[in-house]
């Protein structure tokens, strides 16, 4: 159901972006970067966060990794990663698949400034083996994303 869902929003809301669908898994920054040949940052990954009470994503450049002093900074409290449960039932997305595209429940989406580098960014679309192609801007005009500098 989470590709179709994917499908879904972009059919609704940007029919110029086709979903790209492969035969092999690209559930990791490396299996995507290699199977898209890109580098690796240039995979957007969409990390599922619990602040205070509120389930956030953050969607940042494969190779970034997060700063605890940063995110608190922004979001005014410590955060923590969701389970693989918790992601699934949340964003309805499997881990590896999620994206701030189609989601089960309505979520607050955060791009992190280090996706600005590039002028396209892969992030996946509800599917081990899905992505889509997009600029970082449209990506968070289509999500009602903020931008934040939670990464390092």
């Amino acid at each position: 159901m989470s590709l179709q869902s994917v499908q879904q929003f972009f059919a609704d809301n940007a029919p110029d972006i086709d979903v790209i669908e492969l035969s092999q898994s690209t559930a990791t920054v490396a299996l995507a970067a290699a199977a898209h040949r890109v580098e690796p940052g240039q995979i957007a990954k969409t990390l599922s966060l619990k602040v205070k009470n509120e389930v956030i994503l953050v969607v940042a450049k494969g190779d970034a990794r997060l700063d605890n002093k940063k995110l608190k900074d922004t979001f005014g409290a410590k955060a923590r990663m969701l389970s693989s449960d918790e992601v699934v039932t949340i964003t309805g997305h499997p881990v590896g698949g999620v994206c701030p595209f189609g989601l089960e429940n309505p979520l607050a989406v955060y791009c992190d400034v280090s996706l600005k580098q590039y002028a396209e960014v892969l992030p996946a679309a509800g599917a081990i083996q899905s992505a889509v192609r997009i600029s970082p801007d449209r990506m968070a005009e289509l999500t009602s994303a903020k931008w934040v500098d939670v990464c390092i």
